[in-house]
Formats: C-alpha cells, structure tokens, sequence
C-alpha cells in the first residue's frame, strides 16, 4: 500500500504541478481524506503549499486594489473550508479548485458594485478623501476597471492570459498543457487580448459617462 507523504509538494505555482497527473490525483485525494477525518495537518499541508499561488492568483486580478485582493484571499479560504467535501482531484489540482473559487467570489463582487449595492471606493477602509488625492482615486479607478474586466472575461480567455502573464508559461508549454498546437494558443491569445482591449474600452467608456452623469 502506497504511504502518504505530506512532504512532497504537488505545486509548481509557474507551471501547475510537479508531479504526474496520476500522483498528483492520488495525493490530493488522500489530502482530501485526512481533512475529512479531522487530520490538521493535512489541511496545512494544502495551505502552505497553495497559499502563495492563490495569493499571486488574487493579486494579478485585483490589479492593485489591495484591500479587495485581502477580501478576496480570507473568503477563499473560508469557503475552501466549508467546501472541501466537494473538491474532487481527478476535475483538478487543488490551487485550480481554489482559484476557481476566487474567480466567482470576485465576479460576483464586481457584480454587485455594478448594481450599485456593493462598497463605495475607499482606501485602506477610510472613505474617499479630499480633491488632493483625485490622482490616487483616478489609479485606483482603472485598477478596478482591469479587476472587472478580468472578472468578466470567458473562463478560456482568462486562463489563458494567466498562464502566459502570470505564470510565464511559453506558447509551446501551453500548448503541450493543453493539448492544443502552438498556432491555436497563439490564436487563442489573441482574441484574449482583443476581447480584453474592447471590454477595457467599454468600462472605461461607462466609467467616464458615470462620472459626467454626476
């Protein structure tokens, strides 16, 4: 019978994962039963080994709101918490489930600042302060423009981009992970891009008739 290492780190946060597929799948599962059954250590095993990918994760599509981009870690964690019994290894590593997990809370967030029912910007938890500052909330503004464009994009789309920006995988190692040519992720990657360029320039567009409006 095949022992439990809780040494051996599954994660490569550059480039997904250092083990193969099949042990990978073998050890998060066992990870996954040893926090069903009350084992501490299982659980900060996980945690330490995914904590500083899914803050990198949190931190590329906050775009610089740094008090979303905490949010956004803590309630990660406390719905991991509540959700483990539904992460199933063989869908996905577990920094994918986590990210996953992220990527909704912050569409759903953005969501609701659309519809006006969310926070009101504010830096480091203080309300907007004085016309001398109008630099510092014209940066956070379009920090929070890219956050919801990230936010809204097709799951395919933003993968992709991540993995090329933020992982700094190459177009072949993509395209290996995926299974795909590299001219297809290339042209994946375009339409990333563009898809991102128009909805930029949409947001942008609204923010700027919001901020007229007022």
């Amino acid at each position: 019978m095949r022992q439990l290492d809780l040494r051996k780190s599954a994660v490569d946060p550059g480039r997904g994962g250092g083990m193969s597929p099949s042990d990978r799948i073998w050890r998060e599962r066992g990870l996954r039963s040893a926090v069903l059954a009350g084992d501490e250590r299982a659980w900060q095993t996980l945690y330490e080994e995914t904590f500083s990918p899914l803050a990198a994760y949190v931190r590329w599509r906050c775009a610089g709101l740094h008090d979303l981009e905490e949010e956004i870690i803590q309630d990660t964690w406390l719905v991991a918490v509540k959700r483990i019994r539904s992460f199933d290894p063989e869908r996905g590593s577990f920094i994918y489930w986590l990210r996953g997990i992220a990527s909704n809370l912050l569409r759903n967030e953005f969501r609701r600042r659309l519809r006006g029912e969310g926070r009101e910007p504010s830096l480091n938890g203080r309300p907007s302060p004085l016309p001398s500052a109008e630099a510092v909330l014209a940066q956070r503004d379009q920090a929070e423009q890219v956050a919801r464009v990230l936010a809204e994009l097709p799951p395919k789309y933003e993968t992709v981009l991540r993995e090329k920006y933020l992982d700094q995988q190459s177009v072949a190692e993509i395209a290996r992970d995926w299974q795909e040519t590299p001219k297809a992720i290339e042209s994946l990657l375009t339409r990333a891009r563009q898809a991102f360029r128009e909805a930029f320039r949409l947001t942008d567009q609204t923010t700027k008739n919001t901020q007229d409006t007022k």
